[in-house]
């Protein structure tokens, strides 16, 4: 099948040596000829103006595929675009693991199970999986976040990003927007900052050496911009090779259940394709040896996180405890989830011959009760379905999630989702393709692996930036959440509201209600507790000694950032004070002064004809998308005045300024 001039699938390459690859990559007609004579060989082929041997085997492996229809025409096509066409479809047939006619054979099975109305789960029955529910403060909280602050030297950590923030009305990666716009730290910058805060804790308990790695998967429509990202920010603090970015391809669009591919509309010598789904994160781990090499480091549990979730890393510790105290080969980080509501839930399905704890998305799971003699997905004791709600935040154990991967050569199962436009499901209303999900892993296991959940109020863990202001309007009538820039931004700030009330400080977790691009948000105090001040609560609460003592209004903005930082006396009703310190800068402060704060200046207007808000032609989008600046009430010198730095070690004091 794989001859001197068609390069093989990426899973056969990954078994040959390198020897065997070059000379098969180099596509040389004769065996044993030298990367130069076959060099040599394609430059005379192109003198001839015709297609190398390399790019005919491609053309002809697809004719006996059922594909004729991409190569109609060709007699009297110009050579340049017949090339462009054979060099995709060899690159596409590289990069599938099974190559484009394993791709061919999967989708078409795939696509007659979808014709038939199978049911992936049937034989199965779901019952409540095994796990724990965690309230943020509570005692059991506590003990899982010191587990989990004990085996943090041994983790790694990967953010799936490879999506753009069109969804949300914003053209540039979603990775860069901000957080939250009083310190205006980005997506990218804040994950990092986490990962270097957690990092810094292990060292500071013995693990002198200790990195934690981070693996960021990219696509080709955010690659580039990350990489510039990093680039331009000196890899946020993080040391060269800490980071590895792993980019995901596309596959072939497919036109009908015959599996055939799609040309471009706009062009008939380039194939049309779609992203394969986050799933392909397991197969890039894999192909970059990561899972193998965290593995031979002794590191134990690997985080998967999105782009655009701030709260996460406020849950890692204890999910991180909860693997480790309960044993968990795959554990899911999960919120409350009311029947019927429109999320995946995480259940123990039971078959004849095999048992699985994974997902079932929301639209599979009235099917699945129904098929097993359930009345429905109805709510238990504690007034939620007893199956909770995915997040696509997952903990894996890396040796035997490496071992695993050797085996399945990284791919999950596949899935295709077709619209058809007929009932005979014969026609789609439009391409379709196969795609995977990243939290699907699960399914490759045996009924005797471990695999749970960690649950945790949503408030504290999940509050995804994914809509725009019109459709987070509508998902926020009919959810109660919008999931918008400004509501993420709320969230960040009321989690820190949160986290201060718990230590004991006075400061109104609820805020007050105010509306930006037509969307109900609470505005309270602006509290930005940045990772290396506390990575726990435990270690929140020994910054504050006196908690009476420190009162915060619902106009205060308050910035804490350093890992030494003590709190003896903090009073704003109303005023700004941000406190940035290096390790080993000691700062107390002793602060009780009101004056010019930071303000929401709410931006656009909502036209009722078009339908669609108007904002300032001058207004960056990522202002836009929430509907406001951040706005001082005062001048430049008098914020000055409320900002202090601290950029050496040394113990230092912050009291009001006298006059």
């Amino acid at each position: 099948r794989y001859s001197a001039t068609l390069p093989p699938p990426a899973a056969t390459r990954r078994k040959m040596t390198s020897k065997t690859a070059k000379s098969m990559f180099i596509g040389a007609s004769v065996a044993g000829l030298s990367a130069l004579a076959g060099w040599k060989i394609f430059e005379y082929l192109q003198s001839k103006k015709q297609l190398t041997k390399d790019e005919l085997a491609i053309v002809e492996m697809l004719k006996g595929l059922g594909q004729t229809h991409l190569f109609e025409g060709w007699e009297e096509a110009d050579l340049a675009d017949k090339k462009r066409l054979a060099a995709q479809l060899a690159l596409l047939h590289t990069q599938y693991p099974d190559g484009l006619d394993g791709y061919i054979s999967n989708a078409k099975k795939l696509l007659e199970a979808s014709k038939e109305g199978a049911n992936a789960f049937a034989g199965f029955k779901p019952k409540k999986p095994s796990g724990l529910a965690l309230t943020l403060g509570d005692e059991k909280f506590a003990a899982m976040e010191a587990v989990g602050m004990k085996v943090i030297k041994d983790t790694a950590f990967c953010i799936v990003a490879g999506g753009l923030g069109e969804r949300l009305g914003y053209n540039g990666i979603k990775v860069e927007l901000p957080y939250e716009t009083v310190t205006e730290t980005c997506y990218l910058s804040l994950y990092c900052k986490h990962i270097l805060a957690l990092q810094d804790r292990a060292r500071a308990q013995g693990a002198a050496d200790c990195v934690l790695p981070l693996a960021i998967m990219t696509s080709g429509d955010t690659h580039a911009k990350t990489v510039a990202l990093l680039a331009a920010n000196n890899n946020f603090g993080m040391a060269k090779g800490q980071i590895t970015i792993i980019k995901q391809e596309k596959v072939p669009s497919l036109a009908d259940n015959d599996a055939s591919f799609v040309l471009d509309k706009k062009d008939k010598f380039s194939l049309q394709t779609k992203p394969h789904g986050h799933g392909d994160v397991h197969m890039l781990i894999h192909e970059a040896g990561l899972a193998k090499k965290w593995a031979k480091e002794g590191r134990k549990y690997l985080m998967f996180f999105q782009d655009t979730n701030g709260l996460v890393f406020r849950a890692a510790p204890a999910a991180f405890g909860v693997s480790e105290s309960m044993g968990f080969e795959v554990n899911s980080v999960t919120v409350p989830r009311k029947p019927g509501e429109a999320v995946g839930a995480i259940c123990q399905l039971e078959g004849k011959d095999k048992s699985l704890t994974c997902n079932v998305e929301y639209n599979q799971l009235a099917g699945l009760m129904k098929d097993a003699g359930y009345g429905g997905d109805e709510a238990d004791e504690t007034g939620f379905s007893p199956y909770p709600g995915n997040l696509n935040v997952l903990i894996f154990s890396i040796p035997e999630y490496a071992a695993t991967l050797d085996k399945c050569k990284g791919m999950v199962p596949e899935f295709v989702n077709p619209k058809y436009k007929d009932a005979e499901k014969t026609i789609f209303k439009k391409p379709t393709r196969l795609e995977c999900m990243m939290q699907d892993y699960p399914k490759l296991l045996d009924s005797g692996d471990k695999v749970g959940f960690v649950s945790f109020e949503r408030s504290m863990c999940f509050s995804a930036v994914k809509n725009n202001a019109v459709d987070a309007k509508g998902k926020q009538m009919k959810t109660g959440f919008p999931e918008s820039a400004c509501s993420g931004e709320q969230d960040a700030y009321k989690i820190c509201r949160k986290i201060l009330s718990l230590c004991g400080c006075s400061v109104g977790v609820d805020g007050k209600k105010e509306d930006f691009n037509r969307i109900s948000t609470e505005v309270g105090a602006k509290v930005v507790l940045q990772p290396a001040f506390a990575c726990t609560l435990a270690e929140c609460k020994a910054k504050f000694p006196k908690p009476d003592q420190v009162v915060l209004g619902s106009d205060a903005t308050v910035v804490l950032d350093g890992p030494d930082i003590t709190v003896e006396k903090l009073q704003i009703n109303k005023g700004y004070l941000s406190v940035v310190a290096c390790p080993g800068a000691k700062v107390t402060i002793d602060w009780a002064c009101d004056g010019p704060s930071m303000q929401f200046k709410p931006e656009g207007k909502w036209d009722e004809d078009s339908g669609s808000f108007v904002y300032p032609e001058d207004l960056a989008e990522k202002y836009r998308i929430r509907g406001y600046t951040m706005m001082f009430e005062g001048s430049d010198s008098d914020k000055a005045k409320y900002e202090f730095t601290f950029d050496k070690p040394g113990e230092y004091k912050i009291q009001v300024p006298q006059e």
